[in-house]
């Protein structure tokens, strides 16, 4: 929270946006934020409920003069993905988000700002809770559950929302118009393990990956970034390969939408090979800092001694699994082919743990193909179950189609022109709006997405622009009093 935050213009949006980020609200756990939605709604006197899924919806009536309009619906999400440096001493389930103003943007302090999709569920609203701004009928949608699974969107029935039109401020570029995005599947794999004890007279070491940038598994993929799983893995092949070295734990990552920064291995080797192992992992390290030292400049893999573990993977199973992480694919598979510069299909390796005889391994591949995406995700099914794992699929969503002849994209269009002299850039993305969700449940609902310039989103360097928050603003004022009238 921070009262000079609440201050900035439009003071209405960022107001609520400092209230807002007082209330927890992460993934999964949006009880006391679907309460303060409902207690906003319900003080200003508006028709305000939950439906079974536990989405809030708030109904506000047309403005004096624009009964005629068609009724839009506003979207945003409650819950925000919580990421924070590893030197950062802070609670997301108790405290709320430490915000500072640094020039043109509002950051927080070592962890996620939440603008994504906070800014958006702000921005809602100072408008419904306005006395000036002229705007038609709005059914405001809170969604819970974006980050991890969408389950707001897919468990919205159909009949709920009375709108034929709308408007999805979930989208962090303010010269763009977003009409399409890619869909998502959870490709998880799991196995056992044999323990054994680590060999007499061995010392342990504890490799930590850090220093990388992170970012968001959709919009930053193809932005060349480290994957600390990956990194950690390829520095784990050489060992295996070359020495017998015994792994006691893994930990890396930790959410599947947000690309791993961090990646900690616990390892058991021979005094006697010390020296060796150390030197093959300054190699190592030194070619891999060299190959990210233009995308990832704070890179570091650390080495420290440690007292032996006393229990380790069997080394055979060891081999297995490290060879089949190396071969799981991360990163860009497919770019589109009728959309320049989208990236059609990708994956996120984005958790492993190794520890106690179990093994998990998270992933998030997306496509704006259907079957561009489940032909990856049974690659990897195939290149987990050749490791000796089992593999699940699970939260499976839809992308959205683009549809350009979209009356309400013409809309934008028009007033973007009007309000700037240029055009914005129309555009799909790789990230997994809830626009594609929606229209399955509502078949034939013109739909858009758009927003302020947000960069970082999902990792501790989240920030939002102050001036883009104020053209956004803006823009959106205007685009209420273009609504088409009704038919």
């Amino acid at each position: 929270m921070s009262s000079a935050v609440a201050q900035l213009s439009p003071t209405g949006l960022w107001s609520n946006f400092n209230n807002l980020n007082a209330v927890p609200r992460g993934s999964k756990k949006e009880d006391r934020v679907i309460q303060f939605m409902k207690d906003f709604g319900t003080r200003l006197g508006l028709e305000t409920f939950e439906d079974e899924i536990r989405n809030v919806i708030i109904r506000k009536p047309a403005t004096p003069g624009m009964e005629n309009k068609q009724a839009i619906i506003l979207q945003s999400h409650l819950d925000m993905v919580h990421q924070k440096n590893n030197d950062v001493n802070f609670d997301f389930d108790s405290q709320g988000i430490q915000m500072i103003i640094d020039g043109d943007w509002v950051r927080a302090k070592g962890t996620t700002l939440g603008a994504d999709n906070g800014i958006g569920v702000a921005t809602i609203m100072a408008i419904l809770e306005s006395s000036n701004i002229a705007h038609p009928a709005i059914e405001a949608l809170f969604t819970i559950d974006e980050e991890t699974g969408m389950t707001g969107a897919l468990g919205l029935k159909g009949g709920i929302l009375n709108g034929r039109i709308l408007l999805n401020l979930d989208t962090e570029n303010d010269t763009e118009i977003d009409i399409g995005c890619a869909g998502g599947i959870d490709v998880t794999a799991t196995g056992n393990y044999a323990e054994e004890k680590s060999a007499e007279g061995n010392i342990g070491l504890t490799i930590t990956v850090k220093g990388l940038n992170g970012g968001h598994s959709g919009m930053d993929i193809h932005k060349g970034l480290g994957n600390a799983n990956k990194i950690m893995n390829r520095v784990l092949y050489s060992l295996v390969s070359s020495f017998n070295t015994g792994i006691a734990s893994i930990n890396g990552g930790s959410l599947r939408n947000a690309i791993p920064r961090e990646s900690v291995a616990v390892l058991s080797v021979a005094k006697s090979s010390l020296a060796e192992v150390k030197a093959l992992i300054a190699n190592i390290t030194k070619e891999i800092v060299f190959e990210f030292k233009t995308t990832e400049p704070s890179l570091k893999i650390e080495v420290a001694e440690s007292a032996a573990p006393s229990l380790v993977m069997n080394s055979q199973q060891a081999i297995q699994i490290v060879k089949s992480i190396y071969a799981a694919h991360n990163g860009v598979y497919r770019m589109s082919a009728d959309m320049h510069d989208l990236v059609e299909t990708s994956n996120n390796v984005a958790k492993v743990t190794i520890e106690g005889g179990k093994i998990t391994i998270a992933c998030l591949t997306r496509s704006s193909v259907e079957s561009s995406k489940m032909d990856l995700a049974n690659q990897l099914r195939s290149t987990f179950e050749l490791g000796g794992c089992e593999v699940s699929f699970a939260g499976s969503y839809p992308g959205w189609t683009p549809n350009v002849s979209s009356p309400i994209l013409k809309v934008l269009v028009d007033v973007y022109e009007k309000l700037h002299g240029d055009k914005p850039e129309v555009v799909a993305c790789h990230a997994g709006l809830e626009c594609g969700i929606l229209g399955s449940n509502y078949p034939g609902m013109d739909m858009i997405s758009f927003g302020p310039t947000i960069l970082g989103a999902h990792s501790p360097d989240e920030r939002v622009s102050i001036s883009s928050v104020q053209k956004f603003w803006d823009y959106l004022m205007e685009i209420l009093k273009n609504i088409p009238e009704k038919k």
